[in-house]
Order: structure tokens, then C-alpha cells, then sequence
């Protein structure tokens, strides 16, 4: 019997052991010019191109840590009928579709995770609803492939993220229903929607949500994640140990490119961090906030210059790296194509999109070798041979759904630095 994992997550950067993923599928492809903007794309991905691309980070990643794939273990865990039962419950009274329940209730734990993942079609019985033109009772879950959103690893702790929009809200019921019943995982849930103190304007995701060091997070608010999504997450990370650092950072409502802090912000190392300099370095009118937490009440909270100047004075100096070097017109080009979301699996050691070729000459002038996924796949190059790295995987399609390396990865265990 497999050992089960325990969930610690203490840094962005730490040797990774356990991470959850979720290949694109059917979901991906129920996607039409009609609904893709309620689906929060501005434009519909082809799956073949897509599902390419990310194997390639699958591959990759199965190099270096144990996977889980979402498919699988929600599979798993619906073949105990108590689960079943409770989640499709949940579902149906959650997101009104009672009408369906014994549909779902009928199906094997294999086609009920596909219907739970890529939707349950309308039954067009009547000409009201073949003009409504909503092909799906309950509706596919385009973005789960963006496994980072619906839940945040923080140390030993999962917080299941209330999302902003419904579109998305099924996403992170899968993922706590995981976390609480899967044997795979030892940790504990915590689910703003059963707080006392909950309220219909707390919404987070975890792209926006950054474990700097066991003691500082950093948190971006803007479309995603509220201002009350932030002061819940403060209540909730209370520590009689030390004082806990939360940095936000304020994000413009527009441009989509913009929607989460791993958009603009990523830590590559120990002493280093990938930036999109307009925002994040130069003088806006974005806040930047540095608030102490002690024992679950806010005692500081004060505006200050940008990100790594906080860092550097709570003993964490980092170097900022320009995403698509010094010109402003690559910067902006390669941030809309997520060149500053890069995913971390050990200090020093990262993974991004090959597509941003100023962001990762950056990169390498800098000392980090470049090397690309299909090579490190095939065994031609040994990452272990390089003390930084930068692996570029292919991302012609998947950057088109907004998000990069790090949207696309929930990590759930590292190693302490």
C-alpha cells in the first residue's frame, strides 16, 4: 500500500516531491465562439495542440516528482458510494440542478467523473430549450487544467479557494472533496464558505497566492481575489510561533494578462524572482501593502515601495529578472503570453513557456542553462548536471487560455530550504 503523502508547503521554490495536475480534455473542447467568454477565454483552444503541449509538461514533471492527475483521483474516491452520494449532493443543490441528481447518481465512478469534469449536456426535449442555445445542463469545467486556482497548499494546510466566478466554483468543491476523502493526502481543509464569519465578497485563487517563506505570503487582489478574500486568509493562517507577513499587491482590473499575481511575479531561487517591470518595479498607482498578522488579528498595515523592497527587509533580498527583457514593447508582448509565470520544482530550477524568447534570454545571460523539455524527456540532457536551469516546453496553444507553468501546477509537498 502506497504511503500517503502529507501536504507542507513552506516555500515557492523548494525541491518538489507531490504535485497535482490535470490534462485538458473534452472540457476543453466543449467550447464554443458563443459561450467562451462566460467560459473566461477570449478565444477556443484546439485540444489536439493543447493536449500535445501539456504532456510535455506532464513528462517533464514525471521526471522530477510524483504526479497526480485530478481524473484519477476523483475516480478514486467516488467508488466509495458514501463520497458519491455527498458530492453529488453537494453539486446538484450548490449549482441548482436538482433535475439531474439521478442521472448522476446512475453512473459508473469513471463516467461520472467525465460528466463532473466535461459536463452534462441539455436534454433538448422542448423548443425553449433548443433556442436558449445552452448546450449544457451542468457546465464543462473549462479552466480545470489550471489545477493552481482552486486550492492553495499553505505549510500543512489546504485552503479550498472561493473562486470568483461560478463558472469556475465546481472546481474547488472536486478539489476539497479530494483533499478531505482521498487516502493519498494527509492534511487539513479550510473553506472560507464554512467560516462564521464568511461573506459573499470573499473570493481568492491561488494565483494569486504565493508562499514566499514559511512566514510571508504574498497575495495578489484585483478581479480574482478580493480584499475580503485577504482578510479571511488572514484570520485563518494565526501562528503563536512568529508573526506572519502577508505583502499584496494591488493588479489592474484590465488587461486579462493581469487577472493573477503569478502573472506578473514568480520566484525562481533563493535570491531571485521574474518580474514584469512596469507594474511590479516602477512607480504606479497599484498599491503595494505589507501587512503583520499575529495570532490571527492584522496589529501593521503600511504602503510600501514594491515587492522585493519588502522582501529585502524581512531577510529575504531578491534580484528581479525583466519578463521579455529591457523593452517595453517585449515586456508587454511576452507578459500577455504569461512570460512571467514560471513554476519552480527546486531553488534555481524552473519551467516556462520556450515561446518568450527575450524573457529566457534574460534568463540565460543571467546563468541559468537552457534546456528543452523534449530533450530532458528523451534523457539527452540530465537536469541534475546544471545548478540553474530553465526548461522551455512548447506553449503555442496553451498560452492562448491565459496562464503558464506555475497556473498549471498544484504543488502539494517540498522539501524545507
Amino acid at each position: 500500500m502506497e504511503i500517503a503523502m502529507k501536504v507542507q508547503i513552506e516555500s515557492e521554490i523548494g525541491k518538489l516531491e507531490g504535485v497535482i495536475i490535470h490534462t485538458p480534455g473534452n472540457e476543453v473542447e466543449n467550447m464554443t465562439p458563443e459561450n467562451a467568454e462566460r467560459a473566461l477565454y477570449s478565444d477556443i483552444l484546439n485540444l489536439s495542440v493543447a493536449q500535445k503541449e501539456y504532456i510535455q509538461l506532464k513528462e517533464v514533471l514525471s521526471k522530477i516528482t510524483k504526479t497526480f492527475e485530478i481524473r484519477e483521483l476523483l475516480k478514486d474516491i467516488l467508488e466509495n458510494h458514501d463520497v458519491k452520494n455527498t458530492l453529488i449532493n453537494r453539486i446538484t443543490e450548490s449549482f441548482k440542478v436538482p433535475d439531474i441528481k439521478n442521472i448522476l447518481t446512475e453512473q459508473s465512478p469513471e463516467s461520472l467523473t467525465d460528466m463532473l469534469i466535461e459536463g452534462v449536456p441539455v436534454q433538448v426535449n422542448t423548443l425553449t430549450d433548443y433556442l436558449q442555445k445552452n448546450y449544457f445542463k451542468l457546465d464543462p469545467l473549462h479552466n480545470f487544467f489550471f489545477t493552481r486556482d482552486a486550492s492553495s497548499a499553505i505549510n500543512d494546510s489546504v485552503l479550498i479557494n472561493r473562486m470568483a466566478n461560478n463558472i469556475r466554483k465546481r472546481e474547488s468543491v472536486i478539489m476539497e472533496a479530494i483533499f478531505d476523502f482521498h487516502p493519498a493526502f494527509i492534511t487539513r481543509t479550510v473553506n472560507p464558505e464554512n467560516s462564521r464569519k464568511f461573506n459573499d465578497q470573499i473570493t481568492m485563487e491561488g494565483g494569486d497566492i504565493l508562499v514566499a517563506r514559511k512566514d510571508i505570503l504574498l497575495i495578489g487582489t484585483g478581479s480574482r481575489t478580493s480584499s475580503q478574500g485577504i482578510d479571511h486568509i488572514a484570520r485563518k493562517i494565526e501562528s503563536r510561533e512568529y508573526p506572519r507577513h502577508i505583502i499584496v499587491q494591488e493588479l489592474p482590473e484590465t488587461p486579462e494578462s493581469f487577472i493573477h499575481l503569478d502573472m506578473v511575479f514568480t520566484l525562481l531561487d533563493n535570491d531571485k524572482c521574474m518580474v514584469y517591470e512596469p507594474l511590479i518595479m516602477k512607480t504606479t498607482r497599484f498599491a503595494t501593502i505589507h501587512m503583520i498578522v499575529e495570532n490571527g488579528k492584522i496589529t501593521s498595515i503600511k504602503e510600501k515601495a514594491n515587492i522585493p523592497s519588502v522582501l529585502e527587509e524581512l531577510g529575504m533580498p531578491v534580484k528581479p529578472f525583466f519578463c521579455g527583457g529591457k523593452e517595453i514593447q517585449n515586456q508587454e508582448r511576452e507578459q500577455w503570453h504569461s512570460g512571467a509565470n514560471f513554476f519552480a520544482f527546486a531553488p534555481g530550477k524552473i519551467i516556462g513557456y520556450e515561446r518568450n524568447s527575450h524573457t529566457i534570454e534574460e534568463l540565460n545571460k543571467n546563468g541559468f542553462e537552457i534546456l528543452r523539455a523534449k530533450d530532458v524527456i528523451n534523457n539527452k540532457v540530465i537536469i541534475d548536471d546544471f545548478n540553474k536551469v530553465v526548461i522551455t516546453i512548447h506553449g503555442s496553444e496553451l498560452a492562448r487560455g491565459g496562464g503558464g507553468a506555475r497556473c498549471m501546477t498544484m504543488p502539494i509537498r517540498r522539501k524545507q530550504i
